[in-house]
């Protein structure tokens, strides 16, 4: 699943979805190396390519290419992930701009995701290991690492090599629950080796291998495809995870606390987790610097602020601290959830509300961003957080009565 709100900004459809859940396919279809030719020419490495079988080619000259093939593995599942929408990727992605709310917002971006960018294949017999590949095959069931990919020979004589932006992969450490602390991005190779992280995305010299780590997905593992960034979860993992009806029923607890806003004494109320789009006269909003939360009104909107950009710098009438006034909408996407506590934080700026430790541990992720800088960013919507934590604590008020 990867950071939206429970769905992509206009709707899942087929391939193209938030999330995507791999079941054991009727029959294996997974791969595994066999046969290496070494020192062919291009036109060779074609003949060889082009037979009904998967294989990687690498060019290392014009004159010379290196072709490996792969043999049918009865013991594993592949799926495979890009932005293609061919029939050998599984699972459509496209570039997660921060905060969009329709496809519009997304369709004018150029996408650095690779349209065959990666392969996960899981075993079919307990315990399921889930191992990930930088590159996925195409139709004619080829990856080709051309001349200026990062590509180089094993010590064992075997070849290797990283995807033009890169495949990155970061484990959670203490699993993904409540204890959960973020560990370290690592780059995974063409052949699911692990390697520390080249200087910038699409840089030609390789990190460091880390022998010591490997290429299994475990739950609460993030996948970053250089534009969408993915998270993985496990059966078990979601077992313990709240599920959708837990947070409804969380939704309608509050509301039946009926909170009103300090100013116009209205009842406020989440609207259905149906509805994430646009505000309406019971929602709840908050100021940002103190976490007060009111219905909408316009107190304390100056000239000098309403002419500014919405959500800029409001005066909160309970304690008079100036800073941004924004919608409130509840996370509704269950697998980011690290507990089933109620929702009583916020994100900021976007005011997205979840429990506690969900906003906790997501405060302190960094998400790669662009091709060399990492930030921190709300799961529900990808928007960078500000301020000193990322996120607040929200005050309500009860009803008077």
């Amino acid at each position: 699943m990867y950071l939206y709100n429970g769905s992509l900004p206009n709707g899942d459809r087929g391939r193209r979805k938030s999330r995507f859940a791999l079941y054991k396919r009727p029959k294996a279809n997974g791969v595994k190396p066999s046969t290496v030719h070494v020192a062919c020419s291009p036109q060779a490495a074609k003949a060889i390519s082009n037979k009904d079988q998967h294989s990687i080619s690498y060019t290392l000259s014009r004159a010379q290419t290196v072709v490996v093939e792969y043999t049918y593995d009865s013991n594993t599942d592949m799926f495979q992930i890009g932005r293609s929408t061919e029939s050998p990727i599984d699972f459509v992605v496209t570039d997660t701009v921060a905060g969009s709310q329709s496809n519009s917002d997304t369709q004018s971006v150029q996408s650095t995701i690779s349209r065959f960018a990666c392969r996960i294949m899981c075993q079919r017999t307990p315990p399921y290991t889930a191992r990930i590949y930088a590159a996925g095959f195409d139709s004619s069931k080829n990856i080709f690492l051309g001349e200026k990919a990062a590509k180089w020979k094993t010590c064992d004589g075997q070849m290797d090599g990283l995807t033009t932006n890169g495949v990155l992969v970061m484990h959670p450490r203490n699993g993904f629950m409540q204890d959960s602390k973020p560990g370290v991005w690592r780059e995974i190779s063409v052949c699911g080796n692990v390697f520390t992280l080249r200087e910038t995305r699409s840089a030609q010299q390789r990190g460091k291998m880390v022998e010591t780590e490997t290429q299994e997905l475990v739950d609460g593992s993030l996948i970053d495809l250089c534009g969408a960034t993915l998270l993985w979860r496990t059966a078990e993992g979601l077992s313990h995870t709240p599920t959708l009806k837990h947070l409804e029923a969380l939704r309608q607890e509050i509301n039946a606390a009926r909170p009103q806003c300090p100013v116009g004494f209205n009842t406020l109320a989440f609207p259905s987790m149906r509805r994430k789009d646009t505000p309406d006269e019971k929602q709840p909003w908050v100021y940002l610097q103190c976490g007060h939360v009111h219905g909408y009104h316009n107190w304390g909107n100056h000239r000098e602020e309403r002419e500014g950009r919405e959500g800029r710098l409001r005066e909160c009438p309970m304690c008079r601290a100036k800073g941004p006034y924004v919608p409130l909408w509840l996370g509704c996407e269950a697998g980011f959830y690290v507990d089933a506590a109620p929702p009583t934080h916020t994100f900021n700026p976007c005011g997205h509300v979840c429990s506690e430790k969900t906003a906790a541990f997501w405060s302190q992720i960094p998400l790669p961003h662009g091709t060399h800088t990492f930030h921190t960013a709300c799961p529900f919507c990808a928007q960078q957080l500000s301020g000193e934590q990322g996120y607040i604590r929200l005050i309500f008020q009860g009803p008077l009565d």
